[in-house]
């Protein structure tokens, strides 16, 4: 009998010892040893896959990368030691002096970086296109473009890209979709079944749930991840095997934890959408979002984050966090506890002015990252906030 995804990954469990544990044991090594010198030399000519050193395998490791590609749907995946670094792997694994990528232009502030000021220095160009407009994406691949790099929903602005219309674009035109799945998780959407050939993940959010480790992965097509592999191989973005092991365990109640925070942000969303010192507010299960029949049509839930502009602008903002009770206000996000943030002054802070604008980044943005509390407490703390603004 088939079983469901979310069963398969569950039951994913590196080989029991003699100890014949229930629980994965931890691996904290820094390398493996062989029986013998012909052993040793066939795993490291890539003849076996033998563990050699935990900077590119480790059971741990791939008992969490096993996880993601279960849930994703994926060939085969390669875990870092942050977002970041599987997001930067992923381009730079793959392109080359003389590419050009185009991106989605909302973003997340770090992948901005990395796409404006680190990717020219290599000779790699790239090109924004409007995350709200894919039907004008066509007209901006050049004969050297190789990728497309998209988040949906976006960071922070929750815009909606419609992923079988950039799939079928990147088909036509023989280039790699390169998906951030982060705001999604794959209990929310799976990009790769709409035409993506890799998907990036922050497991830092969603996937670990709650604060406490780093971690990043990029899964998808074989061929493409052997170039990352090797890549990361060399240059050592790792993830430890103790995050790794942390993280194998928090895929285990991914499913149930996103029912929570999808349910709650829902209820928030609908409670705030008219509330009067609102101008505006974004779900992407709320009616009233831009592309409401996109997210409807491709996501499971509307994910765990809530957008809403102050009519107040700026010094609404800092009254509104300032006056938050139960809140966080930190530099994070998918955490069991609500959190606060203000775009503007932190995240994307390093675009100028031009570019916030250009993504909807107003200077009374929040962005809200609502948790597994008790939902009427969160939208009490919220309201009490806003009476500030």
């Amino acid at each position: 009998m088939e079983q469901n995804p979310i069963t398969k990954a569950i039951r994913t469990h590196i080989p029991r010892t003699n100890e014949m544990e229930h629980s994965s044991p931890l691996f904290l090594t820094s390398s493996f040893c062989f029986d013998n010198a012909e052993e040793m030399r066939a795993t490291f000519a890539g003849e076996t896959d033998d563990n050699i050193y935990s900077r590119f395998s480790n059971p741990n490791v791939q008992e969490f990368i096993d996880k993601i590609c279960i849930l994703e749907g994926a060939e085969d995946g390669f875990a870092t030691a942050s977002g970041m670094s599987a997001v930067f792997a992923s381009f730079m694994a793959l392109l080359k002096k003389g590419d050009h990528l185009l991106s989605c232009n909302s973003i997340f502030g770090s992948t901005h970086t990395v796409i404006s000021k680190y990717l020219p220095n290599y000779g790699i160009e790239y090109t924004y296109v409007p995350a709200d407009k894919p039907e004008e994406w066509e007209a901006a691949i050049r004969p050297n473009t190789k990728m497309i790099y998209i988040e949906t929903p976006t960071n922070p602005g929750l815009d909606i890209i419609d992923l079988a219309v950039v799939g079928q674009l990147a088909k036509k035109h023989s280039l790699i979709l390169n998906v951030d799945n982060c705001f999604a998780t794959p209990l929310g959407q799976r990009p790769i079944d709409f035409g993506a050939h890799l998907v990036v993940h922050s497991a830092t959010k969603w996937i670990d749930g709650q604060g406490r480790v780093l971690g990043g992965i990029v899964v998808g097509e074989k061929e493409l991840i052997k170039e990352i592999y090797a890549f990361c191989r060399s240059t050592g973005p790792a993830m430890s095997p103790f995050n790794a092991w942390v993280l194998s365990k928090s895929t285990d109640t991914l499913d149930v934890r996103m029912e929570r925070h999808s349910a709650n942000a829902l209820h928030i969303a609908k409670a705030l959408e008219n509330h009067a010192k609102i101008a505006f507010l974004k779900y992407p299960f709320l009616p009233s979002h831009p592309q409401y029949a996109i997210a409807k049509k491709q996501m499971k839930n509307g994910g765990g984050i809530v957008c809403f502009e102050l009519k107040g602008g700026l010094q609404s903002g800092r009254n509104f966090l300032d006056s938050l009770k139960i809140l966080t206000l930190t530099a994070n996000l998918g955490d069991t506890k609500s959190i606060a943030s203000h775009p503007a002054s932190t995240t994307h802070a390093k675009l100028t002015e031009q570019e916030r604008q250009q993504v909807n980044i107003t200077p009374g943005l929040i962005r809200i990252s609502v948790g597994l509390e008790y939902a009427a407490d969160i939208l009490a703390d919220i309201e009490q906030a806003l009476e500030s603004c």
